[in-house]
């Protein structure tokens, strides 16, 4: 298994909860809350809160992004891989952005292309390896088949999602990370 070569959130950076804002149902009338708050040591960030479905007639999102602006240049590397130090084993999602939103009137973002990821990762000490190709396109959560191709080398901006899939999971969640770092994949071992 490859090491991260390049730690954009933990490892051996810490966790700064600052430089994450939500971004949840509630600008569209949900009730669902999330919070991304690190370990005394800032080893950890722990993505948590409750998804509510009620609300919204079964569906539901609860979300933690990047604050604005920022830029990685990702390009020299095969993709990405989350660093778990305990999970509920619900399902999640890893959100990159090539662009930063424009705001409407209101403040909120407009809606732009997602590229995404849905991992469910175990319980205890886990990674998620999560390479480019695995990355789908979409708008407003829907496949966007036809979008233009994520321009690694200008990431504004990394989620991560907790969503009800239109009913399937609700209420409390929580995701402990070590760390996010992009990695290489090693073709051999992809190749067995």
């Amino acid at each position: 298994m490859p090491e991260p070569r390049f730690f954009l959130f933990g490892g051996i950076k810490p966790w700064n909860e600052h430089a994450w804002v939500a971004s949840d149902d509630r600008v569209r009338g949900g009730k669902s809350q999330s919070d991304l708050v690190h370990s005394v040591d800032s080893s950890v960030a722990s993505f948590h809160g409750e998804l509510d479905i009620t609300t919204l007639g079964g569906a539901g999102f609860a979300s933690q992004h990047t604050v604005d602006p920022q830029s990685w240049d990702l390009f020299d590397y095969h993709g990405l891989r989350l660093g778990i130090a305990e999970s509920d084993s619900k399902k999640y999602t890893l959100v990159l952005k090539d662009e930063t939103p424009p705001k409407r009137a209101d403040g909120r973002d407009e809606s732009s292309v997602s590229w995404e990821y849905d991992f469910v990762p175990g319980h205890g000490e886990t990674v998620v390896d999560v390479s480019w190709s695995d990355l789908k396109p979409t708008y407003r959560g829907k496949p966007n088949p036809d979008a233009k191709p994520l321009h690694l080398e200008n990431i504004k901006r990394i989620s991560i999602m907790m969503r009800s899939h239109f009913g399937e999971q609700q209420g409390p969640f929580r995701l402990d990370l070590r760390y996010i770092a992009a990695i290489d994949f090693d073709p051999q071992t992809e190749e067995s």
